[in-house]
Order: structure tokens, then sequence, then C-alpha cells
């Protein structure tokens, strides 16, 4: 004998049902909040460093890196100008030097000249007098003797001033390369590293865009698939306020209020199946979606974690230390500035060089005054000789004093020119520091630091939008990966979830143990077709046509005559 059904015992089982229908409701809603706030934050993040790597291939960095190298090369070669300037300033040194002992006998020669005036003035007017004859003793050579002296003494204070200028000159670039004796060399190799690793940081970046782009894509189909995944809450949601109201349609028809008592063991076999069916398939269809979901929100969050990985190429090296970016910046603002000041101190050296050439030309002037001054001297001392002739014995010490002159003229002269070639091998020398200024491109600074300011425009640039985004990452990737976890940790539950549907489903099928007869009496037909309507899922209809084949069939053979009287009606 069959147990009667307890319609409070059904009634039951279908309020139960609500708790966990609400539960699962309110977690997949959470849920999906998470999902709509991380995935829309990855899918930023993903798309903004992707384009990345792009930036960093871009024409302008290109550019940039080229005008970086122009400065890095005008370091090179002004290194080489400063070390070959070194040791011509050197030479120029010992070249002028060299000049001050043709100079020194220079002067002796014009100060034996004035003695040797002042004898012969002394001397012939002990023997002529104050005869007008005899001038050329008395006034002529004194005149020219005083006349060298002056302008040897203007010829040696010039040198002094060069000798001072030039090694005021060599003193100041001993001290500035005292202070800055590897800057250039240094300063060329260190930028030369730091585009080397700008390079390598942009090749990093170029091989791991392929990757990002994988995970970005993969990242849209996870996305996907989750959503699709969560979709099973909704679709669970539904099916099982179906099954309470067929849990309670089974407890109308237990408590007597639907059919008559010869089809009630029928009916709630029937009903009791279908129910019982349709939620363990709820379950299986609920636990594994749940599974899939949880993975793909777990996938999502290491998604979020390689993209933060990926972040590490646009970066130092992880101690604090700057982009290779933010380092080559400051490089090039250091480059700039000592590149400036080395070219301020060949501009120096420029202005010694043409100090040296004025200063020689000047003194060229005063050898051609020493050389008009011999050429007179000559004519006296031919004048004196003539009037020593006259005076016959009586003139032969005056006649020693001209030879004297002659003779410290001719010296005059060998001594000052003597010096000029020296003067004038330094003048050449002097020279050659500004052809090699116009050869190393000496003076064109401003030009080089219009690139540099150039290259350090692009550059700002470039590392604003690195900073921009890593700081986004910063900021946002930890938020994302918090939210895809707790997402991920909120589907952990509803496996519990499915166990109880599936206990429930367990309890359903034992309430009854009427086997459902293979004809259904034509009340339980009817309510099975009025469930049937309700269904709004494919899956519950395959289910129910699957245990009811024939009530299906004479369900819709009923319902055909009102769909064709509708017809007709339209």
């Amino acid at each position: 004998m069959t147990m009667p059904v307890a319609a409070e015992a059904v009634a039951r089982l279908a309020t139960d049902l609500a708790r966990p229908r609400q539960d699962i409701e309110t977690a997949f809603v959470a849920v999906g909040t998470r999902l709509t706030e991380g995935a829309t934050l990855l899918n930023t993040l993903s798309k903004l460093f992707e384009a990345l790597p792009e930036a960093l291939q871009g024409t302008e960095v290109e550019e940039a890196l080229s005008h970086l190298g122009a400065v890095a090369e005008r370091a090179n070669r002004l290194a080489d100008t400063f070390a070959q300037e070194k040791a011509e300033l050197a030479r120029l040194i010992d070249v002028v030097a060299a000049a001050s002992s043709p100079i020194a006998s220079l002067r002796r020669a014009v100060k034996m000249m004035g003695i040797v005036s002042v004898n012969a003035r002394v001397t012939a007017a002990g023997i002529v007098g104050d005869s007008d004859d005899f001038d050329v003793f008395t006034t002529d050579i004194a005149t020219l003797s005083d006349s060298a002296s002056r302008t040897i003494q203007e010829f040696a204070q010039i040198y002094r001033q060069l000798t001072a200028e030039v090694d005021r000159a060599a003193t100041q670039r001993a001290r500035f390369e005292s202070a800055h004796a590897d800057t250039l060399s240094g300063l060329a190799v260190s930028l030369a590293e730091t585009i080397g690793a700008l390079d390598r940081q942009r090749s990093t970046a170029a091989a791991g865009s392929a990757e990002t782009g994988r995970v970005s894509r993969q990242i849209v189909g996870r996305i996907g698939s989750a959503v699709m995944s969560l979709q099973v809450g909704d679709a669970t949601r539904q099916r099982l306020e179906h099954v309470e109201a067929g849990l309670s349609t089974l407890a109308s028809v237990a408590d007597g209020d639907l059919l008559e008592d010869a089809e009630r063991p029928a009916a709630i076999a029937a009903l009791a199946a279908l129910q019982q069916t349709q939620l363990t398939d709820i379950a299986a269809a609920f636990a594994q979606e749940v599974e899939q979901a949880e993975q793909d929100l777990k996938a999502l969050a290491s998604d979020a974690a390689t993209i933060m990985a990926r972040s590490r190429d646009f970066e130092g090296d992880g101690k604090g230390q700057a982009s290779a970016i933010a380092g080559l910046s400051a490089q090039l603002r250091a480059a700039v500035t000592i590149l400036r000041d080395f070219e301020a101190e060949r501009a120096k050296l420029e202005i010694v060089a043409r100090a040296v050439q004025d200063t020689v030309h000047v003194l060229l002037d005063h050898v051609g005054a020493v050389q008009d001054i011999e050429a007179n001297m000559r004519l006296v001392s031919l004048n004196a000789a003539v009037r020593c002739a006259q005076l016959g014995p009586r003139g032969a010490s005056l006649t020693v004093i001209a030879m004297q002159l002659r003779e410290l003229t001719t010296e005059t002269v060998v001594a000052a020119e003597a010096a000029m070639q020296q003067l004038n091998q330094s003048s050449s020398l002097a020279g050659a520091f500004g052809a090699a200024a116009e050869q190393t491109g000496a003076g064109r600074i401003s030009e080089l630091e219009q690139q540099a300011n150039l290259a350090l425009d692009i550059l700002a640039g470039l590392d604003q939008r690195l900073a921009s985004a890593l700081a986004r990452l910063n900021a946002d990737g930890p938020k994302v990966i918090a939210l895809l976890d707790a997402a991920a940790s909120g589907m952990a539950g509803q496996s519990e979830l499915a166990e109880t549907l599936d206990d429930t489903a367990l309890t359903i099928a034992g309430l009854t143990s009427e086997p459902v007869p293979d004809i259904l009496p034509p009340g339980t037909t009817g309510i099975l077709g009025q469930l049937r309507q309700s269904y709004t899922m494919e899956a519950e209809r395959m289910i129910h046509d699957r245990l009811f084949p024939h009530g299906n069939a004479h369900a819709e053979t009923e319902t055909e005559p009102d769909m064709d009287l509708d017809a007709f009606m339209l």
C-alpha cells in the first residue's frame, strides 16, 4: 500500500528551496558586479600596455636616439680635441718660451749699444770739440741708440704680456683638466650605456608586446566565458522557481484540492519524478558552470598579474632606480651642461690663440722698426768712418767705436729675427687652434643643445606616458586582482549549494514509491501541460518531454484546434 504524501512536507520542501535560490541570486549578483568592475579595469590596463611598445618603437623615439647619438659623438670628439689641444698648448708654451733667449740677447745688444753711443759722444767731444761736422758721433748715434732702446723695451714688454697670457691659459686649462679629467670620456661612455639600456628596454618591450597581445585576447575570451558561466545564476534562479511552483502544485494535489482520489497517486508520482529530475539536472548544470566560472575568474586574476609583470619591461630594476628614459633625461641635462663648460674652456683658448696672433703681428712691426734702425745705423757708421778718415790718427778711437756700433746693430737684427722665428711658429700654432675648432664643430653647442632639448622633449613625453601608465597600473592592478580574487572566492561556496539541491532532489524522490504510469490520466496531463508552459529554459522542456512524451503529444493535440481557431480568427 502506498503511503500518503503529506502536503505540508511538500510545501516545506518548496519553502526550503527558496533559501538556496536567494543565496545563489545574491552571490551571483555580487560576483557579477565584481567581474564587471574588474573586467573593465583589466581591459583598460591591457589596452594601455598593449599600446606602449608601439610608442617605444615610434619614429619620435628613433629621432630622439639620433639626437642623443649626436651628443655622445660630440662628447667623444671633444675629448679627442682636448687631448690634442693639450699637446698643442704645451708646444705653444715651449715655442713662446724659446723666444726668451734671443730676446734677452736683443736687450743686451741694445744696452751695449747705448753704452757705446755714450762713449762715442764723450770721445768725439774730446777730439773735435763742438764742431758740427762730428754730430754723427755726438748726436746721431745717440738718437738711433735711444730709438732702438725704446723699440726693444716695447718689444720685450709685449713679449712678457704674451708669455703671461699663455702661461695663464695653460694654468687655467690644467686646473680645468684636473677637475674634469675623465668627464668627457665618462660622459660618452655613460650616454652610450644608457642608450644601450633604452635599446634593450625597447627590444624587451617589443618582444613582450606579442605576449601582451596574447594575454589581452585571452582576457577577452575569459571574460566572455566567465559571463556565460555566470548566466547559470539567473538560469538556476528561474528553474528553481519553476521547481518550487511544481512542488506547490504537488502539495495541492497531495492535499486533494486539484484531482480526484483515483488520479492522485499517478499525478503525485509524475510530479515528484518531474521535480526530482529537474532539480538533479539543475544541480549538475549549476555545479559545472560554477566550476567553470571559478576557473575563469582565477585565470583572469592570473592574467592581471601577468599584465603587471609585463610592466617591469618599462620600469627600472626594481631597486628604486629610475627607468632608462628617466635616467637618460637626467644624463642628457648633465651632458649639455658639461659640453657647455668644455666649449667655454675651448673658447678661452681660442681667445688666447687670437691674442698670440695679434701680438706676433705687433712684434713684427717692432722688428721692422729695428731693421730700419739697423739700416740708419749703417749709414751713420759709414758717415762716421768718413769723418774718422779725415781726422787721421786722432780718429782711430772713433773708428773702433763705429765698428762696435755696426757689430751691435747687426747682433740686434739677428737676435730680433731669431726671436721672431719662434714667435712666428707660435702664431702658426695659435692659428691651428682656430682651424681645429672649425673642423670639430666648436662653437656649435647651441645647435647641439637644441638637439638635446628636442630629445629631452620627446623622451619626457614618452616617460610621462610610461609613468602615467605605471601609476595607473600600480593603482588599479592590485584592485583588479582583489576584485577578481573576491569574485572567484564568491563562487567557491556555490558548490555546496549544488549538494544542497541534490539532497533536496533525493528527498523529493523519496516522497512516493508509486511508478509513473505510461498513460497519464487527463487531469494529470493538464497539470503537467500548465507546468510546461511556464518553462523558460529549453533544458526544462527537454526533461519534461523526455519524461512524458505521450502526455506532451496529448497536450499538443488538444491545443492544436485552439491555435487553428486563433489563426482563423486573425
